[in-house]
């Protein structure tokens, strides 16, 4: 199970921007009530945070990298197992995977870390290898131009089946602009890379067996 813990930066100085991270999630159809892969639904637990459990490790990588495209935010995944049958709501959990987050998300705060986020995992090698990952991915992001998201994003929007040709003409650019724009933002890479993180995410939640 994958604990994602979500800690507003400088509350006291930009004001509470809780409700307003919650109204993106309750936008997004991945999380939206009942979808696939979210456990328990993100909520306010205290003060500025925010919660949510879930059981799929592509979503919990694609929701992390969109909290930290918006800014302002600290990310803590915890990755192993928590008490069940889980209560009703996130803020009411225990278990490994929470203990994990609470510790992951303290560690994401750090101000000398390059990107606000953190894993920990009950296998630690595959924790840090997954934080690893996720950083780098995360930091290449975080340089993108406002060109390069304009057309990634109208590629999401477009779903698996949209076409380069087909975004050059939404936005009125050449086909060459949209392929330049893209290389630049290192888009491929970035989603190649997206489940080797997942992956590994998946592997920090299972506890490493040791040969006798």
């Amino acid at each position: 199970m994958f604990i994602l813990t979500i800690d507003q930066q400088g509350s006291r100085r930009v004001g509470d921007r809780v409700e307003e991270l919650l109204e993106v999630f309750a936008a997004l159809p991945a999380v939206a009530p009942g979808a696939p892969g979210l456990v328990r639904p993100f909520e306010r637990t205290v003060g500025d945070e925010v919660q949510a459990v879930l059981d799929d490790a592509e979503l919990v990588v694609d929701l992390a990298l969109t909290v930290l495209r918006r800014g302002g935010w600290s990310v803590g995944i915890g990755a192993g197992p928590v008490h069940e049958p889980l209560p009703e709501t996130s803020r009411a959990g225990w278990g490994e995977a929470f203990i994990l987050a609470r510790s992951a998300v303290e560690r994401a705060k750090t101000r000398t870390r390059p990107v606000p986020l953190a894993v920990d995992g009950v296998d630690p090698v595959a924790a840090a290898d997954a934080e690893a990952v996720l950083t780098l991915v995360a930091a290449v992001a975080e340089r993108r131009t406002a060109a390069g998201w304009e057309v990634i994003d109208a590629l999401r929007v477009g779903g698996e089946g949209s076409r380069q040709e087909d975004v050059a003409t939404r936005l009125g650019i050449s086909q060459q602009a949209v392929s330049q724009r893209l290389r630049t933002a290192l888009w491929a890479e970035e989603l190649a890379a997206r489940p080797l993180a997942a992956r590994l995410l998946a592997t920090a939640g299972t506890e490493r067996k040791v040969e006798q």
